[in-house]
């Protein structure tokens, strides 16, 4: 009976084991999808102003976003979110933490292809909304349609007042989109898979940090090529 308990119970950790494998490697699929998304991105002629990201505190990234994601409340996109160090965000970009962007209605349409999102996190209370819990874009924090290419030099105290500035790309064409009434939170279940224990979204963004995982390596290095450095 003891044999019989012992090689079971060693069974169940090698299932548990390929679980993890599996949800790892997904979550670290999702970091590639990012990076790759940003480059191309940031390639783009007409993309995110260079003014806005040296002022952002923390990119979210969220790639491949189907339509059908948003047809019903409760499905979701999954990214990463990526913040400068420092106390005062002034530092190299860290370590990722995984987030989820939800639908807030049926009515939400994307219309086509995939999409891509991109986020700009323009100041620390809004970092600190979205480390905190759930929050719902337009109510809990202020969000924009972002500029794009020679736009921002227009206007940009008033992009620089909502907390959050937010892109979407769709059939290769990049824009400013309007989000309110979406959600964004933390993935728990997707930090836990990617560094193999549980940890929060602030003790990954805010300290003391894990070691990036190589998957971020393509994601973060972007980042630090495009804007190494915070510009208050």
């Amino acid at each position: 009976m003891k044999k019989l308990i012992t090689i079971s119970f060693i069974f169940l950790l090698g299932i548990s084991a390929c679980y993890a494998a599996e949800d790892r490697q997904k979550e670290e699929g999702r970091l590639n999808n990012a990076g790759v998304t940003m480059k191309e991105i940031l390639n783009t002629p007409e993309n995110i102003p260079k003014e806005l990201l040296d002022q952002a505190k923390c990119v979210i990234v969220v790639p491949s976003v189907l339509k059908a994601a948003f047809v019903v409340g409760g499905s979701y996109g999954r990214g990463a979110m990526v913040c400068r160090t420092g106390k005062d965000f002034s530092g190299r970009w860290g370590s990722p933490a995984m987030y989820a962007l939800e639908g807030a209605s049926v009515g939400f349409q994307l219309g086509g292809e995939a999409t891509d999102f991109v986020f700009l996190m323009m100041n620390a209370r809004g970092v600190d909304s979205l480390l905190n819990s759930k929050v719902k874009l337009g109510a809990d924090v202020s969000i924009a349609a972002g500029p794009v290419g020679r736009a921002a030099a227009a206007d940009t105290d008033a992009y620089m007042r909502a907390e959050i500035l937010s892109y979407s790309r769709s059939r290769g064409l990049f824009a400013g989109i309007s989000l309110e009434g979406s959600t964004l939170r933390p993935d728990e279940d997707g930090n836990e898979a990617l560094y193999g224990r549980r940890l929060s979204a602030r003790t990954i963004i805010r300290g003391p940090s894990p070691v990036p995982p190589k998957a971020a390596h393509d994601l973060i290095g972007k980042l630090d090529a495009a804007s190494p450095h915070l510009k208050a």
